[in-house]
């Protein structure tokens, strides 16, 4: 039987793969979603962001039980956890739940900023994120 910790690279390369992919797919769809684009009512534009979120939320668990760490004992960890949940608000905000154009618009720029901001932290090991890595 395979050590679980010779997973982690394996786990690592994924989870970063589907952050990618999730960042990716949220500016694609923010965008199509502001042009109006007819593309956005196909329902695999609603299913494969689900399948690829889901993917890196197994992914952020199996990696933070690997390690060891939890969201309560390891501010890092914590601090991605409440940038997730503001990205998700301001995710579901920029893709139609805001009322009007404008607050569209800052919702999105406001949850690519989040996602950085859940990034930098992970790289930092710090909740200061992007503060963490300028202050290096």
């Amino acid at each position: 039987m395979t050590d679980p910790a010779a997973w982690y690279p394996s786990l690592k390369f994924l989870h970063r793969t589907l952050a990618t992919l999730s960042i990716l797919g949220f500016v694609t769809r923010w965008v199509l979603t502001t042009r109006g684009a007819a593309v956005m009512a196909h329902p695999a534009m609603r299913i494969w962001p689900h399948l690829i979120d889901t993917g890196l939320l197994a992914s952020a668990i199996a990696l933070a039980v690997l390690a060891s760490v939890s969201p309560w004992g390891d501010a890092w960890l914590g601090a991605k956890v409440i940038g997730l949940l503001a990205y998700i608000g301001l995710g579901m905000m920029a893709l139609g739940r805001a009322r009007g154009s404008r607050s569209r618009l800052i919702a999105g720029i406001a949850a690519i900023a989040v996602y950085a901001q859940i990034v930098a932290c992970a790289i930092a090991k710090s909740p200061w994120g992007i503060l963490a890595l300028t202050l290096r």
